[in-house]
């Protein structure tokens, strides 16, 4: 396996819970600026431990970063990291030639 295939591999599985798909999908639409831990806490309506848990695992596949302004924690997708797990998905996409599925 390769170290690519294995890198999108657990950027998927952080993606795979309803939970952090859900905060992934509020903070892609807070923009670059990204959106307080507080913000997303009273989106998801979680206990701030569960999402700090929910939080790591999203940044820890570089799919989201975190920044810290005084007191507050601010999350920020990775649009260039999104992408590029985006773009794997369909990097080969009907190169087979035996799709009919009209994706590429």
């Amino acid at each position: 396996m390769t170290a690519k295939l294995e890198r999108r591999a657990e950027q998927l599985a952080a993606l795979g819970h309803p939970v952090r798909l859900r905060i992934l999908r509020f903070v892609v639409q807070a923009g670059d600026e990204g959106v307080a831990a507080g913000d997303i806490q009273a989106h998801v309506d979680l206990p701030a431990s569960t999402l700090s848990h929910h939080l790591k695992r999203l940044v820890d596949a570089d799919v989201l970063t975190s920044r810290g302004e005084g007191t507050f924690h601010y999350y920020a997708a990775d649009y260039t990291a999104l992408r590029a797990l985006t773009d794997y998905v369909w990097e080969d996409c009907c190169k087979k030639g035996k799709s009919s599925s009209g994706c590429c």
